[in-house]
């Protein structure tokens, strides 16, 4: 628990409380990154007065904090329309930009990793950046086998040279697929860091595993790494074509639904070190920019 104390600290502190206004933007107590991540979906529908953005403005998400973006490559073989320019207004608001890709079942994961790796290149490519690295992201989703979780990782590092992030839900087919891996597996998938998803301190309980409470008790039932880098806090849930949000606000984690002065929900993430290490992470785990 020692490294979570200064994280409980930080988000009782750096967010707004519930029931918060417009115009309360989020503190930066203990220096503790604060990354957007975002996709096609994105920006979702207004709910409240206050700021707003889109692709091709996230100056509000920089003024409320945030300094990085991570945004949707593909899914499942097809492309998301709306990651250049979301990357592209990014960098230009002064964010480090990242991208991740939603690895699904029915398609082969090395086609998938591929076609990743050539949308990571092509942007990298596509304009003068000023952010020196692309963060590259391996979404899985929470069917897949170990052996495309792995396939994607080592396809993806044997063409740039990058050892992906692995972001994973609190799921529990995937908790049993990776807990039960053996030592040499779970060695490798220690190489990616890893990027847990929470939104709520009940949520994922089940038959085989009660709900994991902290990012602490994540870890325990996926029983991989020993520690985490990145903490989606903030998410949202789709109902009668809405979004609702749902943010972690349990015990000392305390956060508002929504980020700062926006007026619309947002997928939120802490990562879990400096200012000065998230810097040093974007480039161990990205593709050069310049």
């Amino acid at each position: 628990m020692k490294h979570l104390f200064p994280l409980l600290l930080l988000l009782a502190s750096c967010s707004s409380q519930p029931g918060s206004t417009p115009g309360s933007l989020p503190p930066t107590g203990f220096g503790m990154p604060q990354i957007i991540n975002v996709s096609a979906y994105d920006p979702k529908e207004r709910q409240r007065v206050g700021r707003s953005y889109s692709e091709h403005d996230v100056s509000a998400l920089r003024a409320n904090g945030a300094s990085g973006l991570i945004a949707r490559a593909g899914k499942g073989g097809n492309l998301d329309e709306k990651c250049a320019a979301f990357l592209a207004s990014a960098d230009r608001a002064g964010m480090l930009p990242g991208i991740y890709y939603r690895v699904q079942r029915h398609v082969d994961a090395v086609a998938q990793a591929d076609q990743f790796v050539n949308r990571a290149m092509s942007l990298a490519r596509g304009r003068s950046w000023n952010a020196p690295a692309l963060l590259l992201c391996g979404d899985f989703d929470g069917n897949l086998p170990l052996s495309s979780i792995l396939r994607f990782m080592e396809r993806v590092e044997s063409r740039t040279g990058v050892i992906p992030v692995a972001y994973l839900e609190n799921s529990t087919q995937l908790k049993q697929t990776l807990s039960g891996a053996d030592a040499a597996s779970k060695a490798k998938l220690r190489r990616m860091p890893y990027w847990l998803a929470l939104y709520a301190h009940d949520s994922g309980a089940g038959p085989v595993y009660p709900a994991p409470g902290n990012p602490h008790g994540l870890l325990k039932q996926y029983d991989v790494w020993s520690n985490w880098t990145l903490w989606q806090y903030g998410g949202v849930d789709w109902q009668r074509g809405g979004s609702q949000p749902k943010v972690y606000n349990h015990g000392r984690y305390r956060n508002s639904l929504y980020f700062g002065d926006l007026d619309r929900p947002v997928e939120r993430n802490v990562f879990h070190g400096s200012h000065a290490a998230l810097g040093a992470f974007w480039q161990q785990h990205g593709l050069r920019l310049r």
